[in-house]
């Protein structure tokens, strides 16, 4: 029995390392870096373990398992999964495996077998990289911002979270390098769209397009494959200041084609000719002396322009805002968006123009005036402007009165009114004449007191004697003042009986002299005096007699008055 002992020992030591190099040679060598399938056998709190037929199991962290929809493992016991070893073995005897990075290594080979087969790859943009985005396939790929679309896209962030199908245009498994492209797609479709449009495509068709671009012109609308332009000015038979008023990109639109060229395939789309034009049946809606309401849409040196309707604008002209008020510019009274009520004065369908009044909503106060102020009737007003040719007083409210210059005296020479009135000054006159069409109001002062031209002839008659001061001499005679603001001239010829060469020998400004009245002109404020036929007796018959002896007198003293005339 003792010599069995050792034998036996020895016997089961062999069966042991028998079974076991058979089981080794069962199980089969693990590489490294290969990628094998197990079976989970237990789960931890941090690893799942997993059996992948060698001689000792394999561990694989619990966070490489997307979790469940409540929060549960996403792994449980029983499942076949496909792993990547790491390491043989690490300090606990347990195989080191990767779920994680074995699906990123059959992702590669999908993607290579892809590839080859030139069909596309779906993934989701997850962010924004230098010249690009980065999209997930599963592994991460490059999307240059030049293949994200046909047109260049501005924010390209706003991509980010979309899921799109891509073309693989480069791919390098060992350096991990994947480059996408979503353009060489859409060019694609595009084309194939095109074809379809263009056998639809024709001056007067009505299609269905998309938004694709708006600009400060107009709006750039797909048609499928082919864009056409929707010019500002074809969007709308309204006002319209920018696209963006009536669009957005993506909204899909109704338009008619209004040119195509197939030679340059520019298509020219209207969007207001589908609609009919409102100034077609203008003139039956809106005839002359209608009331209407609007909106103020445009202000201009001239006057504002009034939106009736989409569409249909009248002008207010600057003169057509206020009766009595004198508007410079249209702002004044009324501002853009305002809205404002007024009258129709005048439509021209063809031209599509309507000429609207503000102030005709209000009854004319210059109708009025005849019955307040009649003709004769004195005023008192302040003076609002001093002109050159006369003064402004002030009547009413937005309305003034003229004084002209030539009815401020009967008798003074006023050079500029301002010699006798300033701004602000209060006046009395008397009101002459009242223009209600072309809103004219005329005043005068001097007939606050009688002309006293009506009574010279009264208080200087035809050959009576009269004392004046000579008020100027001239190379044809002297003017000699009888009586404040009225002259008479001694012409040159009647200074003396002998030829007089130089009035200034006999008279000088200045001089009282007496004079006789030998004429006068009332109708013409004039009046003809004489020195030398004080010398003579007789009276006026004696004086006649004189004249007769010279020639024709009244024909002398009409030179005479003539060139009183022009001293005048």
């Amino acid at each position: 029995m003792e010599n069995q002992t050792p034998r036996t020992i020895d016997a089961d030591t062999e069966d042991f390392a028998a079974l076991f190099a058979a089981s080794e040679a069962q199980a089969g060598p693990v590489q490294e870096g290969k990628v094998v399938s197990g079976t989970v056998i237990q789960l931890t709190k941090d690893y799942a373990v997993i059996d992948i037929g060698y001689k000792s199991e394999g561990q694989v962290p619990m966070s490489e398992f997307s979790p469940g929809p409540a929060g549960e493992p996403g792994v449980k016991v029983g499942d076949r999964v496909e792993v990547l070893v790491e390491s043989r073995e690490n300090d606990t005897g347990m195989v080191v495996l990767s779920k994680e990075k074995a699906d990123k290594m059959r992702i590669w080979d999908e993607i290579s077998a892809a590839c080859e087969r030139d069909e596309l790859v779906e993934g989701v943009i997850v962010g924004r990289v230098k010249g690009g985005l980065s999209v997930d396939i599963g592994v991460k790929a490059f999307l240059p911002g030049s293949q994200v679309d046909i047109r260049p896209v501005r924010n390209l962030d706003k991509m980010i979270g979309e899921k799109f199908k891509f073309k693989v245009i480069k791919f390098n498994k060992k350096r991990g390098n994947i480059v996408l492209s979503r353009r060489v797609l859409l060019e694609k479709e595009r084309e194939e769209l095109k074809k379809e449009t263009l056998k639809n495509l024709k001056e007067g068709a009505i299609l269905k397009g998309v938004v694709k671009n708006l600009t400060d012109y107009g709006a750039f609308i797909d048609l499928g494959g082919i864009d056409g332009l929707l010019h500002v000015t074809d969007m709308s038979w309204g006002r319209i200041g920018h696209p963006s008023e009536m669009f957005e990109v993506g909204a899909e639109v109704r338009i008619v084609v209004l040119k195509f060229d197939p030679a340059t395939e520019r298509v020219s789309l209207g969007l207001k000719q589908i609609q009919e034009d409102p100034w077609h049946r203008a003139d039956e809606k809106y005839p002359v002396g209608t009331r209407v309401k609007g909106k103020v849409v445009s202000l201009t040196d001239y006057g504002a322009f009034i939106e009736l309707e989409q569409g249909v604008e009248g002008l207010v002209h600057v003169s057509e805002m206020s009766w009595t008020k004198r508007v410079k510019h249209p702002s004044k009274l009324v501002n853009q968006g305002d809205a404002v009520e007024a009258v129709v004065l005048d439509i021209d369908p063809k031209a599509k123009r309507i000429s609207l009044g503000m102030k005709q909503i209000e009854a004319n106060p210059w109708t009025l005036l005849e019955d307040k102020y009649p003709i004769g009737s004195v005023i008192r007003g302040e003076v609002r402007n001093v002109t050159d040719f006369g003064v402004f007083v002030g009547v009413e409210e937005g309305i003034d009165g003229l004084v002209h210059v030539s009815d401020v005296s009967w008798t003074e020479r006023i050079k500029h009114p301002s010699e006798k009135f300033k701004k602000g000054d209060v006046v009395e006159a008397v009101v002459l004449n009242i223009d209600v069409e072309n809103e004219r109001f005329s005043l005068g002062i001097k007939q606050l007191a009688a002309d006293p031209w009506t009574t010279l002839t009264e208080r200087h008659p035809v050959g009576a004697r009269a004392r004046g001061k000579v008020t100027k001499v001239t190379d044809f005679g002297a003017f000699v003042e009888l009586e404040p603001g009225i002259e008479g001239l001694v012409h040159v010829s009647e200074m003396k009986d002998e030829r007089v060469e130089n009035p200034r020998d006999v008279v000088k400004e200045g001089d009282e002299i007496e004079v006789k009245v030998i004429d006068m002109d009332l109708q013409e404020r004039k009046v003809a005096l004489s020195i030398k036929a004080l010398n003579r007796d007789g009276g006026e018959e004696d004086y006649r007699e004189y004249l007769r002896k010279q020639g024709d007198g009244r024909a002398r003293l009409g030179d005479l008055m003539e060139k009183f005339n022009r001293r005048k």
